[in-house]
């Protein structure tokens, strides 16, 4: 019966048969990444437990926002969740891009220095940054940047860091995340050592990590060792599919009541941003949260094994550690980049019928396919996959609300591959 309802669906016997005996060689895997996913369960509710979470917090508030206690009571819970002095959790912040960019621009002055030790950030980060002129960038505030690229091997450059850490260097910025880039993704244990290496050269220096796609993968955050602040979207993981919008930035009090000046306006901060009803999205999201990454985790290991065995080189590999929700995949071609975003769009609730096609995306340097069916839009802890069309032609895989869902799209990736004779089973 689960073969012909899999047939139903467009999947041939070969392939779902090449994706049962992959599958047979995950259960340790699967295992891990359960306990996990226990572990950050109890934390959630330990936060919202403490913060006595109750039906009043779910009220709607609308205009100034004040005394939203259902907004503010979050903010608590992120806090306590993520082990830090304060947070600031909005509808207001409309993408991780802009939650980025708020957390910048609220914590660097003119003449002050960024440093990115990770070398080139994520596309959209270029223009906020100034790499690629833009108006409103830091680069046209008096913001002057540099950047230290990996080793060959992908570790840090930790010499090259020390030369470039100077006087005027303010802040010093942390993707965690691989972002269009086919290097492994950085462990929370890798990145506590690159913080606490960068405040002994020089200790009043604030370190941001771009958490986006990598909460509630590990056991802990980066601001578990040393984050001043760590910034994200709500329609990645944290929001647990169910935020239809929003951003996080938790960190320090002062960096974070900046970044509320910022988002706002001075002078009022956290005390205004009215929640407009969605509340209910924003708690119930983060409370399935673990579960839903734990499935986009298993979705990736999955897509993982199936296209090692196939002969595709990808990042991470199967039985590597894993560090966020994404899965490289090194296709070789455009059109095999097609192929398998075709498979991803045609397993998806929404828009399955549509035919995913490269375009030149705002704010990304090379065109872009984006395969997304979603009850979201441009939710990425649901299923989806994109990748610029660009060597070494590699597609990004993401999220899965359900491991059930994400199975099928790989499922359905491959069976685009096969129909166009990209791969033999």
């Amino acid at each position: 019966m689960m073969n012909e309802m899999y047939r139903q669906l467009g999947v041939s016997q070969a392939v779902y048969e090449f994706g049962e005996s992959i599958l047979g060689g995950l259960t340790e895997r699967f295992r891990e990444i359960d306990a996990v996913a226990e572990y950050n369960q109890c934390k959630v509710l330990a936060a919202m437990q403490k913060n006595r979470v109750n039906a009043t917090h779910f009220a709607a508030t609308t205009g100034y926002g004040y005394d939203d206690e259902g907004r503010d009571n979050l903010e608590r819970v992120y806090a306590d969740c993520f082990h830090t002095e304060a947070a600031l959790v909005r509808p207001q912040i409309t993408c991780g891009t802009h939650a980025l960019t708020v957390a910048l621009s609220a914590n660097l002055r003119p003449g002050d220095e960024l440093l990115s030790p990770v070398g080139r950030p994520y596309d959209t980060l270029e223009e906020v940054i100034g790499i690629r002129p833009s108006p409103c960038s830091l680069a046209e505030y008096g913001v002057s940047y540099r950047e230290v690229e990996l080793l060959p091997d992908g570790t840090f450059d930790y010499e090259g860091i020390h030369r470039a850490i100077t006087e005027k260097t303010r802040l010093i910025t942390i993707q965690r995340s691989k972002g269009y880039a086919t290097r492994p993704t950085f462990s929370v244990e890798q990145i506590g050592e690159l913080i606490a290496f960068c405040k002994k050269c020089k200790p009043d220096v604030l370190c941001m990590v771009d958490n986006c796609y990598g909460e509630f993968v590990e056991m802990r955050e980066p601001s578990d060792l040393g984050a001043d602040m760590i910034v994200g979207s709500l329609i990645k993981n944290p929001g647990g599919g169910l935020a239809p919008i929003g951003g996080y930035i938790c960190g320090t009090r002062e960096c974070v009541d900046r970044c509320a000046y910022r988002l706002s306006a001075p002078g009022l901060g956290q005390e205004v941003g009215a929640n407009l009803g969605l509340m209910p999205a924003f708690y119930q999201g983060l409370f399935l949260s673990p579960t839903v990454v734990a499935s986009a985790v298993k979705s990736a290991v999955f897509a993982a094994a199936c296209y090692e065995k196939l002969g595709f080189r990808v990042v991470p590999g199967s039985g590597e550690s894993r560090h966020d929700i994404i899965q490289a995949v090194e296709l070789g071609s455009k059109e095999a980049m097609v192929a398998f975003c075709k498979g991803i769009q045609s397993a998806a609730a929404v828009d399955s019928y549509v035919t995913p096609e490269p375009w030149a995306m705002p704010g990304y340097e090379s065109e872009v396919i984006m395969a997304a069916g979603a009850f979201v839009q441009g939710s990425s802890i649901e299923l989806s996959a994109d990748g610029p069309i660009r060597p070494p032609y590699a597609v990004y895989f993401q999220g899965g609300l359900t491991w059930f869902h994400g199975k099928l799209g790989i499922l359905l990736s491959m069976q685009k591959l096969a129909d166009t004779g990209i791969i033999k089973l």
